[in-house]
């Protein structure tokens, strides 16, 4: 696709011409939709436990300029905060052209509460729309995705209730595409290969990184079904970053560990491991836009640092020196089951 040209959310007066024109933009799947490679991740926006306190204004103020830096693609869910994070991206779009950008959130993931987490059934998928456009303070989103669907009972519930709930949100004029996201990517195969309603995006997170490549065995399928493939958190969620990260993470502590000495060293280097995750991450092929969460313009315009002029000499050299020492020996490197688990014991004990 010709960066030259000018995309569909391109608004005079409202963006910076030459930033737009400087981003890459890719088709995504059959959509027809050309986002921007770099997608503006909206899950800090949730701020508290999750990723953090962050300042409200600043990261108003970080959703404008990503905008005008020509990012075109914003996510979001009902479980970043609990709502906050759609609340805040309210405020912050009721001042932007609403054909500025395209945004996508979520159904099926909503309370801290192990028994209210997760609901995927026609009745609360519906109200959750309702809920979510309401907060946005918008008409319709662009897509409409389930989130994490491996933690539905049984996949057959997200192909039987929860996409053709979605089509019906898609019938009313309240979202344009449908989406499914999820941590196991071949539990993403399954629901598109059982679902009798179209799946027009796929969205992936931590599986096309440094230390997991696992998306690259599915991207043919995807493809060979015209889907728009998204990937997400190419830091693995703060684990490939020189300060760690949270104490949530699901990681097993093994894997914590490497990633953690991975850090050091390129702290010793004087280079930050999150840009050389990036970095890397980004120019995987096959991936039409790359969520990278942000809540401040000093994070927003290191990420367009990053995918316009790329790494220095020394972070090329860090890089191949960590991915030798480090990484190259224990990948793929995932946790699958981990979370799943986790939540079971937890339902468990509740119900004791």
């Amino acid at each position: 696709m010709d960066s030259m040209t000018l995309p569909d959310t391109y608004v005079a007066g409202f963006h910076d011409e030459a930033a737009v024109r400087k981003m890459r933009y890719n088709v995504l799947g059959n959509t027809g939709l050309r986002v921007s490679h770099l997608a503006f991740g909206a899950g800090p926006l949730g701020g508290r436990s999750t990723y953090g306190e962050y300042d409200e204004a600043e990261a108003i103020a970080a959703v404008h300029e990503a905008l005008k830096q020509g990012i075109n693609y914003i996510d979001t869910a009902p479980w970043y905060g609990q709502g906050r994070s759609e609340e805040l991206l309210g405020k912050a779009l009721k001042d932007v052209p609403r054909n500025a950008y395209y945004i996508a959130t979520k159904v099926a993931r909503y309370e801290v509460d192990p028994r209210k987490m997760f609901d995927f059934s026609r009745g609360k998928t519906l109200e959750s729309v309702d809920h979510s456009l309401k907060l946005l303070g918008l008409d319709y989103v662009d897509i409409i995705q389930v989130h994490d669907i491996e933690f539905a009972p049984d996949v057959d519930i997200v192909v039987d209730e929860t996409l053709p709930a979605l089509q019906s949100v898609v019938a009313a004029g309240k979202a344009r595409y449908i989406g499914v996201t999820g941590y196991p990517v071949s539990v993403l195969k399954k629901a598109i290969e059982r679902s009798n309603t179209k799946v027009d995006t796929v969205l992936s997170y931590t599986r096309d990184t440094l230390i997991d490549d696992t998306l690259k065995k599915y991207l043919p399928f995807f493809q060979s079904k015209g889907l728009g493939i998204i990937h997400a958190a190419g830091v693995s969620m703060g684990l490939l970053s020189n300060g760690g990260p949270m104490p949530w993470h699901p990681a097993p502590d093994n894997l914590k560990k490497v990633c953690a000495a991975a850090g050091q060293y390129c702290k010793e280097r004087g280079v930050e491991l999150a840009r050389l995750a990036l970095h890397y991450t980004m120019g995987q092929p096959g991936i039409a836009t790359h969520l990278v969460g942000m809540n401040s313009r000093e994070i927003l315009n290191s990420n367009l640092d990053i995918l316009n002029n790329g790494l220095s000499d020394l972070e090329k050299t860090v890089l191949q020196e960590i991915n030798t020492q480090f990484f190259d020996k224990i990948k793929p490197a995932h946790w699958e089951d981990i979370e799943i688990n986790n939540l079971k014991e937890k339902l468990k004990a509740l119900n004791e």
